[in-house]
């Protein structure tokens, strides 16, 4: 009788260790995902645009040293894994920096080559080929959703915004201080996130004119990325600035909501860090934050006092669920962690580039789900 309770008892106790493993490999989790070969060392990557769980690109550039400029660097996933895209004719040296997309037969990349000058890439569905950029701009970044592709940039030291009609690029007018992000729901439907003098600024676009709010008045905070949910629930995420300090002082995230009446400072799980990237689920309202470098204060008498605080942030519009990114041999944490979800799923990417051995750095690439 003794024995067979024993054995009814171990039975029980093996089924449960089997259920709470099993449980424990469905809990999901970001995954680190290797970059092509015959990407060299010393190579970056700035942005990620997904269209479905087998088609996403990312840019960025491949170095061949620690002082050289490198060249363009465009990857494509197709499911299963990231290949290098051929840029046939493109020999240029320099830099990718963003990358956007209205359909998979229409993805716009902006880029800076080793002199300066202004570079814009535009894939048709088949090949990637160079597109005249406007003149006189030098550009930063290209943004698209609800059918329309912007880009943001500079010309003769003053910011502009220019909207792609028909066949070719139109300004728009700028609000003031400085625009590093926007959300795009339509053409008289635009957020734009910023800083101005006075802290940092969210305005709203209505076709005719921009409507603008300083959300945090601290000295040098800025907001650089933005999703608007609802006209009453709009979030905007970047760093709360700072007065003075030591160099390198750790500098606070700040991420702000708007409810319909005022913008709200929201709390986060991490003390210090920039807010890199925002982006929405399949519904529009907020999913994931990217938070880069971030730390937070550890236990009372900890030493050192700041610990490695959470890399992304997924909200199920009440609270965060913190992650860290995987450990990868050889590497450190990621300097830069632009996201991009894949419409349709849950999954989202996350790309950048990590600290590397002797003060290099490597590309990084993230998945979850």
């Amino acid at each position: 009788m003794a024995r067979r309770l024993f054995v009814a008892a171990l039975a029980v106790a093996l089924t449960i260790v089997t259920l709470m493993s099993s449980a424990a490999a469905d809990t999901p989790s970001w995954q680190h995902v290797p970059v092509p070969a015959q990407v060299r060392p010393q190579a970056g990557l700035n942005e990620a645009v997904a269209f479905g769980p087998d088609r996403a690109w990312a840019v960025g550039a491949d170095a061949v040293g620690r002082q050289a400029p490198g060249f363009p660097l465009v990857l494509r996933w197709d499911g299963t894994a990231w290949q290098r895209q051929s840029l046939a004719g493109i020999g240029w040296q320099g830099e990718l920096l963003s990358i956007a997309a209205t359909s998979p037969t229409e993805v716009w990349a902006v880029g800076r080559d080793s002199a300066g000058g202004a570079r814009l890439l535009r894939f048709d569905g088949s090949a990637w080929s160079e597109s005249g950029p406007p003149s006189g701009v030098v550009l930063t970044k290209v943004v698209a959703g609800g059918g329309e592709t912007w880009l943001i940039g500079s010309r003769d030291g003053a910011q502009v915004l220019l909207r792609r009609d028909g066949g070719g690029w139109r300004d728009v007018p700028v609000p003031p201080g400085l625009v590093y992000g926007l959300h795009i729901l339509a053409a008289d439907d635009v957020w734009a996130a910023g800083a101005t003098d006075a802290g940092a600024a969210v305005a709203h676009w209505n076709g005719q004119a921009w409507q603008q709010t300083i959300v945090n008045g601290f000295p040098r905070s800025a907001v650089g990325s933005v999703v608007a949910v609802s006209p009453t629930e709009v979030w905007a995420g970047g760093t709360a600035g700072f007065i003075g300090g030591p160099a390198g002082k750790p500098i606070p995230p700040l991420l702000v909501r708007w409810d319909g009446q005022a913008w709200n400072r929201v709390t986060m799980p991490t003390d210090f860090g920039g807010i890199t990237s925002l982006v929405p689920d399949a519904s529009g309202s907020l999913a994931w934050v990217a938070v880069a470098r971030s730390q937070k204060w550890g236990p009372p008498g900890s030493s050192p006092p700041l610990v490695p605080g959470p890399d992304f942030l997924a909200w199920n519009g009440q609270s965060f669920t913190e992650y860290g990114e995987p450990a990868v041999a050889g590497e450190g944490d990621s300097r830069t962690l632009g996201l991009a979800p894949v419409p349709g799923t849950e999954t989202v990417w996350s790309v950048g580039r990590a600290d590397g051995p002797e003060g290099t750095f490597a590309p990084r690439v993230l998945r979850f789900g």
